[in-house]
């Protein structure tokens, strides 16, 4: 009997890991267009608005979001409320906490980042990638602190806006791959879609 169990284990283990290490290359290609555009687009806002080495639409937050936005678009983090409101939310605490302790960062880096994460619980718009959009707040270059709260809309809201549009633009171009996954915005998103669909 305990034979049979452990020959039962290592069947289900080797299907799990057979299904888990399939190489699905339709999604590998949505997935690559999808980052490759998005943050391409960030990328030429960037060369045409700003010189030099400072990067200010291309926050390393957005490549973190890409990977979840682009790459694992079932994820609850990766719907839109979650991936426009986190970083909203987060940039938000990140400038606040900024002006009140500017030169202390020892405290102002922790703060802003265990603030955001709360406010993203608080306002159900948890997205990783968001705690590094409220750090970089913190301890980005002169620049992007001398923004101030117009960080909050340019290079966050723009950037993720542009984010967001790409990926319904390519994470909808197969049957396979529908985005927003989760709740209302699936279905009004889709509703919409299909309605633009019948009527060209």
């Amino acid at each position: 009997m305990p034979i049979q169990k452990i020959k039962r284990g290592y069947r289900k283990t080797r299907y799990i890991l057979y299904k888990e290490t399939l190489v699905d290359y339709k999604e590998h290609f949505w997935s690559f267009i999808g980052s490759f555009v998005g943050i391409g687009v960030l990328a030429y806002i960037q060369s045409i608005q700003f010189s030099g080495h400072d990067a200010v639409y291309l926050i390393g937050s957005f490549g973190a979001s890409s990977v979840l936005v682009y790459g694992i678009i079932q994820s609850p983090f990766s719907q839109p409320r979650n991936l426009v409101g986190g970083h909203l939310v987060s940039a938000f605490i990140g400038v606040t906490v900024q002006k009140l302790a500017p030169d202390i960062i020892w405290i102002a880096a922790p703060l802003a980042v265990s603030l955001a994460i709360i406010f993203m619980q608080i306002t159900k718009t948890l997205h990783p990638p968001g705690g590094a959009t409220a750090l970089i707040a913190i301890i980005g270059s002169e620049k992007i602190k001398a923004l101030g709260y117009m960080y909050v809309l340019s290079p966050v809201l723009v950037g993720v806006l542009i984010l967001l549009i790409t990926a319904l633009i390519f994470n909808n171009m197969t049957s396979s791959r529908t985005y927003p996954s989760h709740g209302l915005y699936r279905k009004q998103y889709h509703k919409i879609r299909k309605r633009l669909r019948s009527k060209s």
